[in-house]
């Protein structure tokens, strides 16, 4: 069964689910990853046919931001400053990260590429990750435009889609806190040898390697493999629980920050030093 949505696609191969995410240059009708992933998830959830999730990108890249030209045009971010638009962006987050630490089924990042922004965070926000050695991870909210090939905002945002409450979880203090404030990339290579993800491999290995570890997974005991990740999880619940909203909602005043100062992110650093 395959099912289209505007921002992903949904295939069901007996009891596993492949969530494949549309890039954000290629969504059309302004559909919402941030929004819509949730239902899908919910979907899923109810499913009971459906005993693991694999989520994984297009062709070569997992969740790549736009071309920085789109952080320049206001139209292509402004919505969120308003009321429609910070509901569905950011309730869609916490909604989002809620139900990827509460579904009672294994969830798998199939990190076919770069993975930036609230993909970085799905990233995180699963179960078990493999990625493509070459794969980078990278937390672009303050970036600032400035890192070689990952096109991002040239203002800074808090990362509340979810990266500030994960990172703490996966690095030291120290690299946490380096990866969100300075969004310095990671490779998934790096990743592995840090025991942050479960595996890197080549990029003609990952499908053989995420094949295999679903296999393995569908060896075990339904109801076992559910009630361990639910207790597994109960640390991840809590982080959420204490910080996801407090991102989610200091990203939201950085917008209708840059909405008070006309919607010019060039002007931003400028207003902030005569205020």
């Amino acid at each position: 069964m395959t099912a289209e949505y505007g921002s992903c696609n949904l295939a069901i191969d007996g009891p596993v689910a492949t969530i494949e995410i549309i890039p954000p240059m290629q969504v059309k009708g302004g559909a919402d990853l941030h929004w819509e992933l949730g239902g899908v998830l919910d979907r899923l959830r109810s499913d009971t046919s459906v005993r693991v999730i694999v989520l994984t990108g297009t062709d070569d890249e997992f969740y790549v931001l736009p071309d920085k030209a789109v952080f320049e045009n206001p139209a292509s971010w402004a919505k969120r400053a308003n009321p429609d638009g910070a509901w569905q962006t950011f309730m869609g987050i916490i909604r989002v990260h809620q139900l990827m630490a509460e579904i009672e089924k294994p969830i798998v990042a199939k990190v076919n590429g770069h993975a930036t922004a609230f993909g970085c965070s799905l990233v995180l926000a699963s179960d078990l990750i493999v990625a493509a050695e070459d794969a980078e991870l990278v937390d672009i909210h303050l970036g600032m435009g400035e890192i070689d090939g990952h096109p991002g905002p040239g203002f800074g945002l808090v990362a509340g889609d979810g990266g500030s409450s994960l990172a703490p979880l996966y690095m030291s203090p120290a690299k946490a806190k380096e990866f969100l404030m300075l969004s310095t990339p990671y490779s998934g290579r790096e990743l592995a040898d840090a025991g942050v993800i479960n595996k890197a491999v080549a990029r003609e290995e990952l499908d053989d390697a995420v094949t295999d570890m679903v296999d393995a997974l569908l060896r075990r005991s339904a109801f076992a493999l559910a009630w361990t990740k639910r207790s597994a999880n109960r640390r991840i619940a809590e982080v959420l629980n204490m910080s996801l909203d407090a991102g989610a909602a200091y990203e939201m005043v950085n917008f209708l920050q840059l909405s008070r100062l006309g919607h010019d992110p060039m002007s931003l650093g400028q207003e902030e030093e005569n205020d």
